[in-house]
């Protein structure tokens, strides 16, 4: 029988946590954990010959699938600039998980 090989999945990490995206919603941290930070892009505007996130929301969340949706949010904050989100995200997420 052929050995089976498992899939790895590369991750971009922030401060050795998982950072996925998915259209212009970011989630960090591990989904195995009792908490994850989600980054919502609210708006984007122009740089050079691009674009770039202009306010985000931020939501410090649970992810025991047995609690309602709307009880998940623990925090939730809106800021200026991707870096200033995922910096307060990780701040938070931190806190959260006694790290």
């Amino acid at each position: 029988m052929p050995e089976k090989k498992e899939k790895k999945q590369n991750f971009l990490m922030y401060r050795n946590k998982p950072l996925v995206r998915c259209g212009n919603i970011l989630y960090y941290g591990n989904m195995s954990d009792k908490y994850v930070v989600m980054l919502q892009i609210v708006n984007q505007k122009p740089f050079k010959d691009t674009e770039e996130a202009g306010v985000v929301q931020i939501q410090l969340m649970a992810t025991d699938p047995d609690i309602r949706a709307r009880d998940r949010i623990i925090k939730k904050s809106e800021k200026e600039g991707l870096f200033n989100a995922i910096d307060i995200g990780s701040i938070w997420l931190e806190r959260q998980l006694g790290e």
